[in-house]
């Protein structure tokens, strides 16, 4: 009680006997506009605090040998889970070709409603006695290596699955014409596989890591692989003249993300209207570095963008060119 009876007596500008000074009309209007004023100086002074302004400063990268982390979420409303692949390459000449590390891939029906989600290129069946390389069936006890049929790069190599002799095939820049010739594929039922899928859509996220340099990346049908310095898909095992790439890209980003980016193929939708074409995104990246206020760093990316759509006849000999998919352009701009 003492202590209250000392906090009233306590003031930090004495009063004065009220005969010594006279209330006006102008001191009050001064005082009630100055409290105005310090009130609206407080809010102004704390919403600039608490949404700081960002400053922008170009310098020159001079980085080298750093890797770009791409991020995307896309959806293809009209291309199967099992036909959909990811490459990437750039102008160094590295490739990475049906990318499927840090891929998701979620099997999608008609209406968008998800029936099955699960990383790339798992998912495989087992397969009971399979065709050993040298002819015969496995027997019991025995280890399995599976025939590459003619594309092994070495005389002891096998092939224990319908993917790894696809793959054997892209490393040899041939064809798979017909599944139902290869002992991995018929018993793993890859082609009734495709016809169950048929009508499904995918829905394809994850990351990938490419060289900092100008490249691009692109989602496309088919089992990509080089053939002649062209980098060409395999369709002919789908047995389909064309494909509907349709797609809408829900995420697309480059680097971490940092307070107020912009990517401007967020929500990007775009509809296939002829039976054949591909379409293009051509996109500047700009190294960025993101200081907040306490000094933290972020090193990411910004972009800006332009969309071409392309309409391409396309040519099937032993093989298909690569006509109908998303293709995005990436080059990277030598500033932060």
């Amino acid at each position: 009680m003492q202590v209250m009876n000392r906090l009233r007596q306590l003031d930090a500008y004495p009063k004065i006997n009220e005969d010594f000074y006279s209330r006006t009309l102008s001191g009050g209007v001064i005082t009630l506009v100055s409290t105005i004023m310090m009130v609206l100086l407080f809010f102004s002074e704390l919403a600039l605090f608490l949404h700081p302004m960002t400053e922008s400063e170009l310098i020159v990268d001079t980085s080298r040998g750093e890797t770009l982390q791409i991020n995307f979420d896309v959806t293809f409303p009209a291309l199967a889970c099992s036909i959909l692949s990811l490459d990437a390459m750039d102008i160094s000449g590295e490739q990475h070709l049906d990318v499927k590390h840090n891929i998701i891939k979620k099997r999608i029906d008609s209406q968008g409603n998800v029936i099955e989600t699960r990383p790339d290129g798992i998912g495989a069946p087992l397969i009971e006695k399979p065709l050993q390389r040298h002819g015969g069936r496995l027997e019991h006890n025995e280890t399995y290596c599976g025939s590459c049929f003619g594309a092994e790069q070495a005389d002891d190599e096998c092939c224990n699955n319908c993917e790894e002799v696809r793959e054997a095939y892209r490393k040899k820049g041939w064809a798979l014409t017909n599944p139902d010739l290869i002992d991995q594929c018929k018993r793993e039922g890859f082609l009734q596989k495709i016809k169950e899928e048929e009508g499904e859509g995918c829905n394809i996220y994850g990351s990938i890591e490419v060289n900092k340099v100008a490249g691009n990346f692109h989602f496309a049908p088919g089992k990509s692989f080089q053939h002649s310095n062209m980098h060409v898909h395999d369709l002919l095992a789908f047995q389909k003249e064309s494909f509907n790439v349709s797609h809408k890209i829900h995420k697309l980003s480059f680097g971490a993300h940092f307070p107020g980016v912009i990517n401007p193929l967020d929500d990007v939708e775009q509809t296939q209207q002829t039976a054949t074409g591909m379409y293009q995104y051509f996109i500047k990246v700009v190294p960025t570095v993101y200081t907040d206020i306490r000094g933290h760093k972020i090193l990411t990316n910004q972009v800006s963008m332009g969309l071409e759509l392309s309409f391409i006849l396309y040519m099937q000999v032993n093989m298909c060119l690569l006509m109908q998919h998303a293709y995005i352009s990436v080059d990277l701009t030598k500033r932060i």
